[in-house]
């Protein structure tokens, strides 16, 4: 490595700081040689692992190039950012089979364009700090071919753990990353963490479908988290009893970490569970507050960043009403206006209302066989979709022959 001149590990310490004030947990600084990655990459493509994520085979070459992608770049700025509320309570969730399971950072705001807005606000800090300089900036956050995690690897921000997520070893895997791509050349703020999974195998173990075929290897067409939200048409019949109550995505990998054991949670108020609005239309419940909706929604405004001590106010203000805490049923029992409501500015809009549908129908035929469940599924068959159709029949014949209650 390089020295640093005492002006770069000056910006750099200000870059830290900046990102601190921002909302960041942690930020490093990396360049932009992906060439370790690119065999794994093209092979994980080459086996069919993306299946309907036919956007991953796009672009390969920008992914793994990144001044392909963004003409001039040489430096990877990357930060991380916690999600996890902090009384979520995922595995009491996961065990009640007529509770709704959403992955964790689905419960608040979607994450897209809080972390875009906070990447662009700290490079215009640093744009500002090397005046003089034909500086450019890109941010990104799960949103262009962008070889993320990789990245943020070599940032110092983790290791890359045999679920493919990033896992640090003080704060677990609980963040979200973004980068800024910049032509700005600047030294790395740190080593890359040493892979310290070892032996373990529990993310391998736990994962209901077997979808982490091997180590830091994802057949994604196995993974519930692909099944719930990209994947357009029917879930695969031999897969549906494992998805258990699980309707957005899955955890199961994380929530098994052993480096997750003590995890770090969020101190931003829009990743806290969201309140659900069972009110007529003109007015919403905002996590936990009540707004009238006009054009001013919760999309449009800037969250704030609760005190240290304070981080647990506004989800537990939301009561029993929290998207978190929601039954299955009453979520199956929504219409779409009700869907759109209760999902603006969330991640959930990652999925349209028929696959939301399907997955609910998934999740009531894992379940208990109640007469109100078998009810409420009968009243829906007759205006639904060929998709939902199938699996709410599927799990109407589970729960009258009795081999439901599979949540796992």
């Amino acid at each position: 490595m390089t020295p640093k001149t005492a002006s770069e590990e000056a910006l750099g310490n200000d870059i830290e700081r900046w990102a601190t004030e921002f909302g960041f947990e942690q930020v490093g600084i990396a360049g932009v040689d992906l060439s370790d990655q690119e065999p794994h990459v093209r092979r994980w493509l080459e086996r069919g692992f993306n299946g309907e994520m036919g956007y991953l085979g796009r672009n390969v070459e920008k992914r793994l190039h990144p001044p392909l992608l963004e003409a001039g770049t040489c430096t990877v700025i990357s930060a991380r950012m916690n999600y996890l509320p902090a009384d979520s309570d995922p595995i009491e969730t996961l065990a009640d089979p007529d509770r709704a399971y959403i992955a964790r950072y689905a419960l608040g705001r979607d994450y897209h364009k809080l972390m875009r807005r906070r990447l662009a606000k700290l490079a215009k800090r640093i744009d500002a700090a090397v005046q003089g300089v034909d500086a450019r900036f890109r941010a990104f956050t799960d949103s262009a071919p962008v070889l993320e995690k990789a990245l943020g690897e070599q940032a110092g921000l983790g290791w890359i753990g045999k679920h493919t997520l990033l896992i640090h070893p003080d704060a677990g895997s609980w963040f979200f990353i973004g980068e800024i791509y910049t032509n700005i050349p600047l030294p790395p703020t740190r080593a890359a963490e040493k892979d310290r999974c070892g032996n373990c195998r529990a993310c391998m173990t736990v994962c209901p479908t077997g979808a982490i075929v091997g180590p830091k290897l994802l057949d994604a067409r196995r993974c519930i988290s692909y099944l719930t939200i990209e994947h357009r048409t029917s879930i695969p019949e031999d897969l549906r009893p494992l998805v258990g109550n699980r309707i957005f995505g899955c955890d199961d990998c994380q929530l098994h970490c052993p480096f997750n054991r003590d995890p770090q949670t969020t101190r931003e108020e829009a990743f806290w569970p969201r309140a659900l609005d069972v009110h007529p239309v003109g007015s919403a419940f905002i996590h936990g507050h009540t707004a009238s909706v006009t054009g001013n929604d919760e999309s449009s405004r800037e969250p704030g960043i609760a005190p240290a001590d304070n981080s647990n106010r506004a989800t537990k203000s939301a009561g029993s009403n929290r998207l978190d805490r929601a039954a299955l049923l009453e979520l199956f029992a929504w219409d779409e206006a009700t869907f759109l409501r209760n999902t603006e500015g969330s991640a959930l809009r990652r999925i349209d209302y028929e696959r939301w549908q399907r997955n609910l129908a998934v999740a009531l035929g894992n379940g208990p066989p109640s007469p109100q469940v078998i009810e409420a599924i009968q009243q829906r068959l007759p205006g639904a979709t060929p998709m939902v159709r199938e699996h709410l029949e599927w799990a109407l014949a589970r729960l009258q022959d009795g081999s439901g209650i599979d949540c796992t």
